[in-house]
This record gives structure tokens, C-alpha cells and sequence, in this order.
């Protein structure tokens, strides 16, 4: 087998979906926000989770039959519950072919709710091997896992192959969201509903989903601003609900504010603005919402809260819509609205089994309803 150059500028191979990779004494960590934008976390939660690559893959073009990526993930266990396991997943050519488990790696035990409290097991990298694979050129993407922390080590391919770095994409769509978006529990990385949404569409995919960090917040604004892109989709809400950090007085500028900001770098490009999918025990009542013992979230009864602007997602969903019609009557005809059940409703309900976040089965009718809605002829992103 022959090394590779995967970290160095001239790479033949594009690190795809990542904003930057955070040099270590053994390779690199993939991250998914610049390191400015990290230096203002307060919380251990937010860099481990933007440091799970969802949606990144390893792109080139080559005619090798063999393929080898070593890597260390670094797992995150919330104390009293075990983790799904980190994956890769080998697409040739458009093509599903291979989903290989990677090692334990590091664990991060961390306190739920999430807090500055942890304790790191330490763990080996491993070496992931994709053989058999035909001959002759094809287009590789190795898609990171969606779940876990990653640090790239080294790639290999079979000796005497070419490796050469693909063309640059046509259309760059970045997608900024919650854990919903981030899809932790997708049974692969090319389950994340983005990612099955991009793989459909034929957009190349840089997504901001990050569990339990959509709050509209400034450094997320300004590394949506500063990257390239052609789309751009916000769904907004849920975050803001579930831990019940701003009253209507507060999330309707902060709205207002993240499109500004957004605006500045990318004034004419389509952005499409979607609201909550359906969370039964938040629909007319304000969060926090609560996991119990079962893993299922509720919310804690807070009547007296509507009066003083707590929000609702069908409050949430109103505002949302308003904002964007008030946009677009004052010029902004490049931005839409999507209403959340048309991506994940009430018909949908028994793909929720913890009446916040879809299964496996609900990110891929996820995927595959916002391409319809949003990528088929006459549509926003069409």
C-alpha cells in the first residue's frame, strides 16, 4: 500500500463539508466551525459537537481497488446512556457500497444536561480498509462518521494507483440547524436527512447541524456569512424552545439579526427559512423540554410563561413565517418559508420515539421530502 498526502495543501484529496482542520501531534481534527468562533464556546458540549464531522467526507478520484484510513474518534457517552457507534460510509460513483464500524476510540462520559463536568477513557485509533473495490477510475467519497469525533491520521490506496483531487463543486449548500439536523442517531453518515438530501439533489453539502447549538448566535451567523455558497437553509427553532433561551421580544430581532448577518455575505443567494417539525409536547406548550428516565422529552407546565412571551412552536412557526413575508416585502424575493410538517408531521409520529428527534427511518423521509420541496423543478433551490 502507498501513503497518500491527505493533511498538506497539495492534497489530491478535498476534505469536504469541514471548515478547517485543527492540527494535532498525529494528523488533524476535523471541524465543522472556524477556531475563532470556537475560541467563544463556554461550554465542553459545543466544541465536542462541532467537531463531529456529520455530513464531511474524503473526496478524490482514482482507479485504486484498495482504499486504507487510519483515524481516532472520539465518542461522546451522556452519563447513563450508551452511544450508537461510529461509522464511515464508502460511496463509488454515486453508490452506497460499504459501511464499515470504526473503534471505540476516546469517550468523552459527559453530565446530562450537558456541562462543563466530564471524564475522558482514553482509547487507540484504528484502521478502517475498504477492499474490493473495482478497477479502474471512479469517484470515492468516504463520508466521516455523523456521531463522533474525528481525528485524521493517514490515507493509503493500493500501490501504483493515482489518486487525483475531483472537481470543484457547482453548487455549495449550507445548511445551518439542531441536532435534528445533525442526526446523531441516522444509522450511517449518508443517513443524516442533509446528507440524503444533497446525495439526491447533486449539491455539495456543508452542514452546521450541531446538537443543541441552533440559538441563533452570532459566530454561527458569521461562518455562514464567510463561506462559500450557492443555498443556504435555516431551521430555525427548536433549540431555542428546548431550552427556553429567548421570549418572542428576543427571537424575533435575533432572527432578523442572523439574516442580516447572513445577508452581508451572501446578498442574492436563496435561503429558505424552515420552522420546527412536530414535537408533540411542545406544540402549545413552552420548553425546556425534559428527558425522562425512558429517554422520552416532555415539558414542564408553564401556563403563566405564555404571558410573558415564552414561545410555542406553533408560536414559533407563525413568527418564523411572518418574518420571512415582512423580508420579502421589503426586497428580499430570494427568500422563502418552509413549514416544518412538510418535512416531518403528524403522519409521522411513529418515527419519533422520543417525541423530539426522528429514528433512521424518519431522517431519510426527512432527506428525501426537502429535496422534493425544495431542488424539483420551480421550487427555491431549483
Amino acid at each position: 500500500m502507498q501513503t497518500v498526502e491527505l493533511l498538506g495543501d497539495g492534497s489530491p484529496v478535498r476534505i469536504a463539508g469541514i471548515v478547517e482542520l485543527e492540527p494535532t501531534p498525529d494528523g488533524a481534527i476535523t471541524q465543522r466551525l472556524p477556531a475563532w468562533a470556537r475560541s467563544q464556546f463556554m461550554e465542553i458540549a459545543i466544541a465536542a459537537m462541532s467537531s463531529m464531522p456529520s455530513g464531511g467526507r474524503l473526496e478524490m478520484v482514482t482507479d485504486a481497488t484498495t482504499i486504507e484510513l487510519d483515524l481516532l474518534v472520539t465518542r461522546i457517552e451522556f452519563l447513563g446512556r450508551d452511544s450508537l457507534p461510529a461509522t464511515l460510509d464508502l460511496v463509488v460513483d454515486g453508490e452506497l457500497v460499504a459501511t464499515e464500524a470504526t473503534g471505540e476510540g476516546h469517550v468523552f462520559h459527559l453530565q446530562l444536561p450537558p456541562s462543563a463536568a466530564f471524564d475522558l477513557e482514553a482509547g487507540d485509533a484504528t484502521t478502517i480498509r475498504f477492499d474490493g473495490l473495482a478497477p479502474g477510475t471512479k469517484r470515492v467519497e468516504i463520508w466521516l462518521p455523523h456521531n463522533a469525533g474525528v481525528e485524521l491520521r493517514a490515507l493509503r490506496v493500493t500501490d501504483g494507483a493515482a489518486v487525483a483531487r475531483p472537481p470543484e463543486p457547482t453548487r455549495r449548500w449550507v445548511h445551518y440547524g439542531s441536532s435534528i439536523s445533525h442526526s446523531e442517531t441516522a444509522d450511517s453518515p449518508t443517513g443524516v436527512w442533509p446528507a440524503v438530501t444533497a446525495r439526491a439533489a447533486g449539491v455539495d453539502l456543508y452542514n452546521l447541524g450541531i446538537t443543541g447549538q441552533c440559538h441563533l448566535d452570532q459566530f454561527a451567523a458569521r461562518t455562514i456569512r464567510d463561506l462559500p455558497a450557492d443555498i443556504i437553509s435555516l431551521k430555525l427553532g427548536i433549540n431555542i424552545l428546548s431550552t427556553d433561551t429567548m421570549r418572542e421580544r428576543t427571537f424575533v430581532p435575533a432572527v432578523h439579526g442572523l439574516l442580516d448577518t447572513i445577508r452581508d455575505g451572501h446578498p442574492d443567494a436563496p435561503i429558505m427559512v424552515i420552522s420546527p417539525i412536530i414535537c408533540p409536547p411542545a406544540e402549545t406548550h413552552p420548553g425546556p423540554t425534559v428527558p425522562d428516565t425512558d429517554g422520552r422529552f416532555s415539558v414542564v407546565e408553564r401556563p403563566e410563561a405564555l404571558s410573558l412571551g415564552a414561545l410555542t412552536l406553533v408560536r414559533i412557526r407563525e413568527l418564523l413565517e411572518l418574518i420571512v413575508a415582512n423580508r420579502r416585502e421589503h426586497g428580499d424575493e430570494n427568500l422563502h418559508y418552509l413549514h416544518g410538517y412538510e418535512l416531518f408531521g403528524p403522519q409521522d409520529i411513529a418515527d419519533l420515539p422520543d417525541d423530539l428527534h426522528p429514528n433512521a427511518a424518519g431522517y431519510i423521509r426527512m432527506g428525501e421530502r426537502f429535496a422534493a420541496a425544495a431542488f424539483s423543478p420551480g421550487a427555491p433551490f431549483a
